[in-house]
């Protein structure tokens, strides 16, 4: 198992991938862990995560560097990650009392309540284009709740997944209470049928998720998916075009296109349609690709060779289908998985990049009618992660965004993106569950009726 720098195609670190006496020997500890960790009081738990969240920002520049060299994301972007994970770290830390303490039900009982109880070990299947975020966002709030985690990492970005058991057993968390399990996707099958895992979380592609989601069925242990997405912006004859352009170009290439969450078909109603399409093309060409550890590199490389190589196959394959080529779609002539900033138009139903999750910096345009075909083009698709309206009418781009778009996070006049404070999944293919804010802490635990006559 190796980590390759995608800016320069050279190996960074090599991998032994752990035996099945190994990954046993894990379990059982994290287990034994988990026993002792569950009656340690919340007050202590918040503590040591409060300390995780300083660690973090003290290391940030190491953990930060690790990440671009891994998996090649802009150096500034990548301490941006990293001071997000601190906050999620205070969030639940602050929180958790009060997200998971028992709640007073009125019934004929002398006492009714509802208590929240941790389940036990859980595993965390995890990607590799936010390869702190990910993990961190599920570990917070699972550690606060009382559990124990083991991590399977995208086997590109081992490093980090060194870097973040390292950083909770510094912070004070008893040793194996959250490990990482160096193996490859073969190996998760066993893992989730070992009786010591009680559940699991996986973020990743579809196909992914229902693989894991079929091997829990069997064993009828809960799974939290957050998958794949395709998110539709509709941007209205009323909106800000000059906003709305720079935002949604903004959402296109955080981490070079590289997340579920990132804006990837753009509904644009035909009164408007040839403005915004000129404002879009400008903002999306002036991006400067680069080595990401460089202060004005906006476009970094993609995460490996291949992945930009199979991108690159949607985009000519929608080409063939009638897409029309606006900007970018040529692979450079240069080392490293780099792909430009690319806008197709005349993007249509059957075509790639309308259909399937474009992983890197291509937009689709789309002209449509007017709203109500917009909002019907939105919701024409698999996937139901994000999606955002944009409207000088914010009355009713709220109404859209509640009532008739149908995905997990809708935002009006911004791109979407995950906040502690608020829940965060899909529907459809984009999975099930919910991370973050109450419901990603309640997610695993045992909600707990209990009656006293």
């Amino acid at each position: 198992m190796k980590s390759i720098n995608p800016a320069t195609e050279e190996v960074i670190s090599s991998f032994e991938e752990m035996t099945d006496e190994e990954i046993r020997d894990i379990l059982n500890s994290s287990q034994k862990e988990f026993l002792e960790w569950r009656q340690v009081p919340l007050e202590t738990r918040s503590e040591k995560m409060r300390k995780a969240a300083d660690i973090l920002r003290r290391r940030k520049e190491e953990l930060a560097k690790m990440m671009t060299l891994e998996m090649g994301k802009i150096y500034s972007q990548s301490k941006g990650e990293i001071d997000k994970c601190a906050l999620v770290c205070d969030h639940y830390a602050d929180n958790a009392e009060k997200y998971i303490s028992d709640e007073k039900v009125k019934t004929e009982a002398s006492k009714s309540y509802i208590s929240y109880q941790p389940m036990g070990v859980v595993l965390a299947v995890m990607p590799w284009n936010f390869p702190f975020w990910q993990v961190i966002r599920f570990a917070a709030p699972a550690l606060m709740a009382g559990n124990a985690g083991v991590l399977k990492h995208a086997s590109n970005v081992t490093g980090c997944a060194l870097m973040i058991e390292e950083v909770f057993r510094e912070a004070g968390f008893p040793s194996n209470l959250f490990r990482t399990l160096i193996i490859s996707s073969r190996k998760v099958d066993s893992v989730i049928n070992n009786k010591i895992v009680q559940a699991v979380t996986l973020t990743g592609s579809v196909g992914a998720g229902k693989s894991v989601a079929a091997s829990a069925g069997r064993v009828l242990k809960k799974t939290v998916l957050e998958l794949g997405g395709s998110d539709p912006y509709i941007i209205l004859e009323d909106a800000d075009l000059e906003k709305a352009a720079e935002t949604c170009v903004t959402s296109r290439l955080i981490n070079t296109g590289q997340s579920c969450i990132a804006a990837k078909r753009f509904i644009v109603v035909e009164d408007i349609y040839d403005a915004f399409e000129e404002l879009f093309v400008e903002k999306m060409s002036n991006k400067k690709m680069g080595d990401p550890f460089f202060e004005n590199t906006e476009l970094g490389p993609l995460s490996s060779v291949s992945l930009r190589d199979d991108l690159h196959e949607q985009v000519t394959s929608s080409i063939k289908a009638g897409a029309r080529l606006v900007t970018g779609g040529v692979i450079p002539d240069m080392k490293g998985a780099y792909y430009p900033a690319t806008i197709l138009a005349d993007v249509k139903p059957g075509m790639p990049a309308y259909e399937d999750e474009l992983f890197g910096p291509v937009a689709s345009l789309i002209k449509v009618k007017d709203e109500e075909e917009a909002v019907h083009t939105a919701n024409d698709t698999s996937f139901g992660l994000g999606a955002a309206i944009f409207t000088s009418n914010v009355k009713r781009g709220e109404e859209i965004a509640r009532n008739e778009l149908n995905a997990g996070c809708c935002f009006v006049n911004e791109y979407v993106r995950s906040d502690p404070r608020l829940p965060f999944g899909g529907v459809k293919e984009s999975g099930y569950g919910r991370e973050l804010s109450y419901f990603g802490i309640r997610e695993f635990m045992n909600i707990k009726s209990v009656y006293v006559k």
